[in-house]
């Protein structure tokens, strides 16, 4: 008879799988970034969101805080290189302001996370108290990464449009949200079970957004192209009749 230990890691295998989907989904859209040479109105939250709780999860992995945790660590170590690829790409090809604010805040994170393991690692004797404090920390920035997209979700509903909320994000993190809630409650690990499976509900809801609206986003994109269209052609039309007007000026 197959063991709950077994069964737990084989669930946390496909979770480090599911989970590299999650962090590999954006790449499409920081391939349009990345031509664009422009952010437009991708939101950095939820890489940022992503990144710190990463660092978080990888503190909470490391031997001498909760031991036999290799699972947690390689998929998060994996995510942390993969989502500061993404901030760099946002910092680089956003401006003013909006640039000033992601560094500030992924330097923010950096040292935050690197104060919290000097304090726990020194302050903090025995695993279990290690635990609970980073496995606190991961509850509450575990939540944060999957509500990052909340603030595009507004943005969604109120223009009726998912064309800034990709589909490939939000099914990654739902299908990440349900392999990790399995495998807390396996060997029940309240720090993973919390928000995790508050992910569930929210990625849920990006998809069910994404359900309703996707018609209507359709209807925008082809009507701002009919638009584009519209001034290409009016543009074409005054060149033409400017080029005609010196034309006759030069035959008097």
């Amino acid at each position: 008879m197959v063991s709950p230990d077994t069964i737990r890691t084989a669930i946390g295998v496909i979770g480090n799988g599911t989970a590299l989907v999650l962090f590999l989904s954006p790449v499409p859209t920081f391939i349009r970034i990345w031509k664009k040479g422009s952010v437009e109105q991708y939101s950095p939250v939820p890489y940022i969101a992503t990144l710190l709780n990463c660092m978080i999860w990888v503190l909470y992995g490391l031997p001498l805080v909760h031991p036999h945790s290799m699972l947690v660590i390689t998929i998060n170590g994996t995510g942390l290189v993969i989502e500061l690829t993404y901030v760099t790409l946002f910092l680089l090809c956003s401006r003013g302001a909006a640039r000033r604010k992601v560094f500030l805040l992924v330097v923010t994170e950096i040292v935050f996370v690197g104060v919290v393991a000097v304090l726990v690692l020194n302050l903090a004797h025995t695993y279990e108290r290690r635990s609970m404090i980073v496995g606190i920390l991961g509850v509450l920035f575990g939540i944060g990464m999957y509500a990052a997209p909340l603030s595009i979700m507004k943005i969604v509903i109120q223009t009726k449009s998912v064309e800034y909320m990709p589909l490939s994000l939000s099914l990654a993190s739902l299908v990440n949200a349900i392999s990790w809630t399995a495998y807390a409650l396996i060997k029940f690990d309240l720090y993973i079970t919390i928000p995790n499976g508050l992910g569930v509900l929210f990625a849920g809801a990006q998809v069910v957004l994404y359900a309703i609206y996707y018609k209507s986003t359709q209807e925008i994109i082809e009507a701002s192209k009919r638009k584009a269209n519209q001034v290409a052609m009016t543009e074409v039309v005054v060149n033409d009749g400017k080029t005609n007007n010196h034309v006759g000026a030069s035959l008097y």
